[in-house]
């Protein structure tokens, strides 16, 4: 496959390394790069004609584009708070479209089903109605007063409850969580989402943490992260079709689905083709 000639897709950051780089090969956007550690910092290049991309360094990440995209990368206040841990959870590969990995990552129903006795449980299976918002002065999408039973609710934690979430999609390839900290009941944790569209159905994810917690050790933090994302990747890999549909009608949406139904009509205002149905 060659570099997409969608101008929406290009003119994004991605997520494509983290830090400190080790010489490799990797692919965006249907095209090889090259990345390497330079006199400067990292440097990502096209393979076939070694054209220098563009990059940004944060939260332990490179980030590059082909193109010029809009703004610089959004912020993350609590990234800034020193007292949190912050856990990066390894990247995964998985065979679907970025697209479909970041709407499962928006789904509640499927918690009692995917992460039976971690995220959810019979017979808490309902999704109490949440709200749902295209936030124009930010251009980003946001679900709120979101509620939902988890048998547990963070690592630290084994009895369950119903907690508050509330997810933001600032990018087309990146979603965030934020939920009430256990230990800092005034305080949110917050789950990042970085996706790397290596091809229309083909993509790597790498999960950060910021949390307020003291107690876990780092491995018990990852096992528990990394537990329910490689869970996650079975269902997203079984997805038909892989890539993202956007044509109304093509999938049936329930109430339950209302983050999806904003994120959907987000991505089909914006243009973007790449990782979707419609992109031949």
């Amino acid at each position: 496959m060659a570099l997409t000639t969608d101008p929406v897709a290009l003119n994004q950051w991605y997520a494509v390394a983290s830090l400190p780089v080790s010489p490799h090969v990797t692919r965006l956007l249907g095209q090889e790069i090259e990345i390497s550690a330079g006199a400067n910092g990292p440097v990502v290049r096209r393979s076939d004609t070694g054209a220098v991309l563009a990059t940004r360094q944060k939260w332990g990440l490179v980030f590059a584009t082909f193109g010029t995209p809009a703004t610089e990368l959004f912020d993350i206040a609590e990234a800034h708070e020193s007292d949190r841990r912050f856990v990066p959870c390894g990247w995964v590969t998985m065979r679907a479209s970025g697209l479909r990995v970041v709407e499962n990552f928006l789904d509640m129903a499927h918690f009692p089903f995917v992460h039976t006795d971690i995220l959810g449980s019979e017979p808490h299976t309902e999704v109490p109605r949440y709200d749902s918002e295209i936030r124009r002065d930010v251009d980003e999408v946001w679900a709120t007063n979101c509620t939902f039973f988890q048998t547990r609710i963070a690592a630290t934690e084994s009895a369950g409850d119903f907690v508050r979430l509330t997810y933001r999609v600032p990018t087309p390839f990146t979603v965030m969580l934020y939920r009430v900290c256990p230990s800092a009941p005034d305080r949110l944790d917050a789950i990042a989402l970085f996706i790397q569209p290596m091809e229309e159905a083909l993509c790597r994810a790498i999960p950060l943490m910021w949390l307020v917690d003291d107690r876990s050790a780092q491995t018990e933090l990852l096992r528990f992260e990394q537990v329910i994302f490689l869970q996650d990747r079975i269902i997203v890999e079984n997805q038909r079709p892989l890539c993202l549909p956007l044509e109304p009608r093509r999938e049936t949406p329930t109430r339950a689905d209302s983050s999806s139904i904003a994120y959907r009509r987000w991505l089909k205002e914006k243009g973007l083709r790449f990782g979707t149905t419609g992109a031949a």
